[in-house]
This record gives C-alpha cells, structure tokens and sequence, in this order.
C-alpha cells in the first residue's frame, strides 16, 4: 500500500527474529533484576505482593510489546521512537524522543550497568580498584570496539552473551529455589487489609518503578528493525518472545532470592545477586557465580551499544545540520554514533548514582513509550485502511491499559521523586530548544517523501 513504510534495504544475511530477540532479552536483563529486590523491600515486605510487582511490571511490558509490534510491522526502520513519533506525528516529536534515547535513554543505563558490573567484579575476584571503575571502562571499551566491527559479528556476539546470561540467572534461579532455605516460602496473600494497603501505598509505587526499569528494553528491537530480516515479521515475534521469557525468568529468580535469602540481608542493598549467590553456594561458590554475574551484564551493555547508536543515525541522516552522526565505517557502523554514545556512558559512569539514574529514566522514558503506544490507537482512526502486516492483540484494551499505567506511574514519580522528574522534564525542554534549532536542515527520508 501505498502509505505503508519499506523496511531499508538489508542483505540476505542480516541478523533475524533470533538476534533481535537476544536484544531484547539482553537490554532487559541487565542491573534491575540484580538490584531492585533490595530496593523494593525498603518499603513491600510482602512475598506475594513483591511478585506482584513483577506480575504488573510484565503485562505493562508485554502491552506495549504487542502495540509496539504493530506499529514496527507497519513502518520498518532503525530509530525506536524517534522513527515512529515522527512518521505518526510529526517530526519534532520523533526529535524529542530522540533526543532522550541520546542523551540519556542509552547512556545513562550503560553507565549504570557498567558500574554495577564493577562492583560485581571488584567483590567477587579482589581484582581491580576498589570502586570497580577500572573494570567497568575495560568492560564498556571492549564492548564498543566489538560493535564497531561488521554488523554480523556483533549480531553473534549478542546472541552468545545473552543466551550465555539467561542460562546462568536461569541456573541461579533454580539452584536457589531447589537448595536455598534461609528464606521464607511463604508466598500466600497477607489479610485483604493489609495487602490492600501495601498496594495502594506510595511504597508500593516506588517499588513499581524499579521493577518497570528491570523491564525496560522491552521496545529494543525497534531500533534496529532496519538491520533485521523480514522486520515485519520478525521484530513482532521477537518483541513478544523475548519480554514473555524474561517475565518468566524474573518471576523465578526473585522466588530464588526471597527463599534463600534473609530479607534483612537484602533491604536497601545494590548486590543482591551476589548475596543470595553466597547464601546458596557458600562464600567461594556465591563469589564465583557473583564474577558470572558481572561477566553477564556484557549483554546489556552490548545491546544497548548495538541499538542506541542506530537512533542518533536515524537523526543525522534525517537532519542535515547533524550529518556527522549518520558517517559510517568500512563495515557499515555508525562509527560517530557508537563513539558518541560511548562518550556519554563513560562519562556517567565515573558521577552518576544508579538509584537517580533508574527513576529520572523511569519518567523520561514513559513520555516516550506512551506517545508511541497511543499512536497505535492515532493511527487506527486516522489511516484505518493502512497496510499492517502484524496487528496489535486485544486492541484497543491493551493500548488503554498501558496508557492507564504509564499515567499512573508518571503521576506516582511526580508525587513522590519530584527532583528526578523535574530533571526528565528539563531535558524534554532542553530537546525543544534544540530542535528549533536544527529543524530547518530536517529531510524526510525517501520512504516518507510525500
């Protein structure tokens, strides 16, 4: 049809729906399953209302999963929402999201991750500074130089470190359920009251959105929808097999965590992962599995290399002012891009704390999910006859449900972290300013050319 948008040329041999999974799985399983049980149980005490989090956390991911499908299916390029905003809407919108995947969407949760995996590394070897800097800029160094190369060996490179991952936190978590008993195994609902209470509490919401960001990275094939084979299909299927599998995996290891743990232990701790591993392999077997822990969150990082980059790519081939982001190398890599991202990352890395990272995303980062979300239902009424080779299931119930969650959360960070939330929208305004800036060199890509 003629108002639907052709994916970019790709060879034969560009990556599938696997390695766009393995970005998916990789960007969400990072820093937040190892970390925010110990900051959840600052204020839920409750087992069966702390897996409720996650339960809630899953089918807000899983919602938007399946409106982002229809939506990457119908209009097919590398950029996320910067793509998407400014084909559905305009493109100062599309600029405004892609001004926060820039300057801290990617950034910011790389830094935070490679912090983590120094700390991570630091306690469980003895071996670098003891801030775990030194570690973590190896980590991050290594990491952009392997997505510098040819497209198909970091695409290899994701699918082996993601898979290498979700094995050992499967392997943690059945290990922990199976041999673990310094825990509780009480996961059955408290009275009506006092759960009522604790779901209603600010506590409870606080508690939400550190769960929202272990889940965050759900949306990270669609950066990449550009470089995958068959996108309309592809990026769909793995959008929704990778955020179903990492919810079933998250629901099993923090069951591990709570049974083989003391909570004590736990509340308002960063390393979980390493505490728990401890309490169920020992002190030299909880540092092992805490090293393969570290060596795990080169994932992460490396999916957000991989799909971060393509955003500020999307925005210099688009404005001309900006060209220098969308050079590319021998191997077809948006060199300036990675470099710049990297740049970033490293530089939040040595003065940013985790905790105001993880809630300043949490609500820059909805404004973005939510404006693409809600294009699904833009779209249905304005273009109802547009090609769409995926559609979103249970609409319009799923899309609403999202946006009834994401308004909730917004208006829960507001409330309760309103610096962090000052921030985010400092920098959507910083982004306005900016547009104006550069808007007038702005060419629509050919597929959007009239």
């Amino acid at each position: 049809m003629a108002n639907s948008i052709q994916n970019e040329t790709v060879s034969g041999r560009a990556p599938g729906w696997p390695a766009a999974a393995a970005i998916v799985i990789g960007n969400m399983v990072g820093i937040g399953v190892f970390t925010s049980l110990g900051y959840q149980l600052n204020d839920v005490s409750s087992n069966f209302s702390i897996l409720l989090l996650w339960v809630i956390g899953g089918i807000y991911a899983i919602c938007g999963a399946l409106c982002y499908g229809e939506l990457v299916a119908s209009k097919p390029r590398c950029g996320g929402e910067y793509h998407l905003l400014s084909s559905v809407y305009h493109p100062g919108a599309g600029f405004l999201a892609g001004w926060i995947s820039v300057t801290v969407g990617f950034a910011a949760p790389i830094a935070a991750a490679c912090g983590i995996f120094g700390t991570y590394f630091v306690e469980s070897t003895g071996i670098g500074d003891e801030s775990g800097k030194i570690p973590a800029a190896i980590m991050l160094i290594t990491v952009t130089s392997v997505h510098l190369l040819k497209l198909k060996v970091g695409g290899t490179f994701q699918i082996i470190m993601t898979g290498l991952k979700f094995g050992l936190v499967l392997l943690l978590a059945v290990c922990g359920i199976t041999m673990g008993d310094a825990g509780s195994w009480d996961f059955s609902p408290g009275s009506y009251e006092i759960e009522k209470n604790i779901i209603l509490s600010s506590g409870f919401a606080v508690a939400l959105f550190y769960v929202n960001y272990a889940f965050a990275g759900w949306n990270a094939a669609t950066y990449v929808a550009g470089e995958i084979k068959n996108p309309s299909k592809n990026i769909p299927r793995a959008l929704l097999i990778g955020t179903i599998s990492v919810l079933l995996l998250y629901l099993l290891i923090n069951i591990a965590f709570i049974v083989s743990t003391p909570k004590s232990e736990m509340v308002g701790k960063e390393e979980v992962g390493l505490i728990a591993a401890r309490y169920i392999f020992g002190q030299s077997g909880g540092n092992l599995i805490g090293g393969l822990i570290a060596f795990g969150l080169i994932s992460a990082v490396s999916a957000m290399t991989w799909a971060g980059p393509r955003v500020t790519q999307m925005i210099g081939q688009d404005y001309g002012k900006l060209r220098f982001f969308a050079e590319t190398n021998k191997n077809k890599i948006p060199v300036n891009a990675v470099l710049f991202q990297s740049y970033i990352a490293f530089a939040m890395l040595l003065s940013v704390d985790p905790d105001q990272i993880i809630v300043y995303l949490e609500f820059v980062l909805n404004l973005s999910l939510s404006a693409a979300v809600a294009g699904v239902i833009w779209l249905r009424l304005k273009q109802p006859d547009m090609d769409r080779p995926y559609r979103c299931l249970g609409y319009p119930l799923t899309p609403i449900l999202f946006l009834c969650m994401a308004l909730y959360v917004e208006w829960r960070l507001i409330e309760t972290r309103p610096i962090e939330s000052l921030w985010g929208l400092g920098t959507v305004f910083i982004g306005i300013i900016f547009y104006f800036l550069v808007r007038d060199s702005y060419e629509p890509p050919d597929n959007e050319k009239g």
